[in-house]
């Protein structure tokens, strides 16, 4: 059977608007497209396919790291068609790859549904602001955005990301714009972010705060007079707020609080879920944290935050079920999606169970008053 090209499945990874592209032995190549899996009509890969493959794509140094942990992670450039974030991992003993597809285009507020005050946000001289969410639920386009917006609107600033890899590159627009990757131009996100306080930053954005030395890195830099953003994979801004203070030892518990009731100025919680028709959509928890909420943090009250929320609307507050119900409600996005990203699914699925008892019971009324009948139909 023919050969599979990676240039072929780059360009209709592209061509078809695909977010992955998936390679294993004993299958054809799969494509994700609005988050549903999708096989090739091309042949069944085999362990020297994935090899070729792999050594196509991967530079000397990940395929090095590759025989000696077991996996590596870069991103590559497809000529000026777009760029790719790639994972090469073994498992049972052949290689097999993911590679992401980063869209060339960084998307605006409205396109992705960011809440209006975040803009304001951006301005800010100092503070923390989290974006978080499980993997492939948008972050890194999020962050894109907001970076963008400081960039291009904001000015008069040194950005500094560290990233692994880098996904979207920015340019020099009214800001200075530094992009470091983790493994090509420094060791560790720590260690980048220790080295950016000499570089007269006034925005960082930490890629990922995978550890207790990089959480404590980011919440200095937060205390210091810089706006950090930064992401962890956790759901919900409550969930958030105590992943990062039980990751540190309980003596220190006490000293983290008082830190993040100073310097936590937001947490945007997302989750990515397919439209009815086609296309994704992203459903937001946000929080803004105002001097009630940095009193809850303090005092070790987090289990108030989801009922903050609520009483804040007024601030572009809002819980992750009930964005999900927004996008439910106006039929954007099915039920069933809804449910399986909700917070409480249990408490969403009576909701809906309620909301078709009453269509059913609206139904019947006009069916047999023919007032109401009349009424319906004009």
């Amino acid at each position: 059977m023919a050969t599979v090209h990676i240039d072929r499945l780059l360009e209709t990874c592209i061509r078809v608007n695909a977010s992955d592209i998936h390679l294993h032995v004993g299958r054809p190549p799969v494509l994700r497209m609005d988050g549903r899996l999708r096989s090739l009509e091309t042949k069944v890969l085999e362990p020297d396919d994935t090899v070729a493959l792999m050594k196509s794509v991967t530079p000397e140094r990940n395929q090095q790291e590759f025989q000696e942990e077991g996996g590596t992670d870069f991103g590559f450039a497809f000529g000026d068609k777009g760029r790719f974030r790639v994972s090469v991992f073994r498992q049972k003993g052949h290689v097999s790859m993911v590679l992401r597809l980063i869209p060339s285009k960084i998307l605006t507020f409205e396109e992705i549904g960011l809440p209006a005050i975040i803009r304001a946000l951006c301005r800010r001289p100092r503070g923390l602001f989290l974006v978080t969410g499980p993997t492939g639920s948008g972050k890194t386009t999020t962050l894109a955005t907001m970076l963008d917006y400081v960039n291009r609107y904001v000015g008069d600033r040194h950005i500094i990301s560290v990233e692994d890899p880098i996904e979207y590159y920015h340019t020099h627009q009214k800001c200075v714009f530094t992009q470091r990757e983790v493994g090509v131009d420094v060791p560790s996100f720590a260690e980048a972010l220790r080295r950016s306080l000499r570089m007269d930053p006034d925005v960082i954005l930490v890629g990922e705060m995978r550890d207790l030395e990089t959480m404590e890195a980011a919440i200095r830099a937060a205390e210091t007079g810089h706006l950090v953003f930064a992401t962890l994979h956790t759901t919900g801004a409550q969930g958030t707020i105590n992943r990062i203070i039980d990751a540190f030892p309980v003596a220190q518990q006490e000293q983290i609080r008082v830190q993040l009731s100073t310097t936590l100025i937001a947490v945007l919680s997302q989750t990515l879920l397919p439209k009815i028709g086609s296309g994704r959509v992203a459903g937001y928890e946000f929080l803004l944290v105002t001097p009630a909420i940095a009193n809850l943090i303090r005092e070790n009250k987090t289990y108030r935050i989801d009922s903050s929320i609520q009483t804040g609307k007024k601030y572009g507050m809002q819980l992750l079920d009930d964005h999900l119900w927004k996008l439910y409600d106006e039929n954007v996005c099915a039920g069933e999606e809804c449910i399986e990203r909700a917070r409480f699914p249990a408490e969403f699925q009576a909701k809906m169970d309620a909301k078709a008892r009453g269509q059913a019971a609206g139904g019947l009324i006009a069916k047999h008053d023919p007032l109401a009948k009349e009424a319906a139909e004009g």
